[in-house]
């Protein structure tokens, strides 16, 4: 179900749900393109107009933050799920070894990378790469990467790149990759890497992973949130005041 929540589509979908679209894009080779969304990346689409197309263009919206799972009830609509980018990632790394298909990932660094390749390959034994690619080059090189990972003839694409750099690389170049599914994971890549410790199972439960974020990078999250996550929430409230609901379909 796709609703709108202050003017911006996002597709409340459960976990299961969102996967079994992704396992159908990739078996039927009909491309579908998926954007998480959060609090922060929900702020910068506002004064961005290019980041705001990219992401509203993709065919699926998932909600990747708690910020966005309370807004959605504040303003009407409750039990929305949340769906984290890097579970889902790890569920179709998971399906494509079972399955046969084979993932590409563009993004991170190059150690970082291979770490990340070989843990994956080390969990689910049997797992095929197409290709794989860090995400450090620049706008001469993108032709070349487009044409490597469509000859690679991949099943999946994980774009491991910041945002709005990742949602521009996907709104740029999706349908030239020919991938069937395709999706920004990201900081996913350094957890599967194990490059970043991702929050103990009870914090992630409760929707405070923002917290273990915080605790681990104190300095670079503060002010982040001190900045995105402020706004949001003074544009929750605000819509709260004057009455705002979310947007439904139909």
């Amino acid at each position: 179900m796709r609703v709108e929540l202050l003017d911006t589509p996002i597709d409340v979908l459960g976990f299961d749900e969102t996967l079994e679209r992704c396992e159908a894009a990739m078996a039927s080779r009909e491309q579908c393109v998926h954007v998480a969304m959060n609090a922060a990346k929900f702020v910068k689409m506002r004064s961005d107009r290019e980041l705001h197309n990219d992401v509203t263009g993709a065919d699926i919206i998932g909600i990747d933050g708690m910020g966005i799972v309370l807004a959605l009830r504040i303003l009407g609509l409750r039990d929305a799920p949340k769906v984290s980018g890097v579970d889902l990632m790890l569920a179709l790394l998971a399906h494509c070894s079972a399955s046969g298909r084979r993932p590409y990932i563009l993004g991170a660094r190059q150690d970082v990378l291979e770490r990340a390749i070989a843990t994956a390959q080390k969990r689910w034994p049997g797992l095929a790469m197409a290709g794989s690619r860090n995400g450090y080059f620049g706008p001469e090189d993108e032709a070349d990467i487009v044409a490597d990972i469509r000859a690679s003839g991949a099943d999946c694409l994980f774009i491991a790149m910041p945002t709005p750099r990742k949602e521009r690389f996907l709104a740029r170049y999706a349908r030239e990759v020919e991938v069937p599914f395709i999706m920004g994971v990201g900081g996913s890549v350094d957890v599967l890497a194990g490059h970043v410790s991702r929050a103990p199972g009870w914090m992630q439960r409760n929707g405070l992973e923002w917290l273990h974020r915080l605790i681990q990078e104190p300095r670079k999250m503060f002010w982040r949130y001190a900045s995105t996550n402020g706004r949001f929430l003074a544009l929750v409230l605000g819509a709260r005041l004057r009455g705002e609901k979310v947007s439904l379909p139909g």
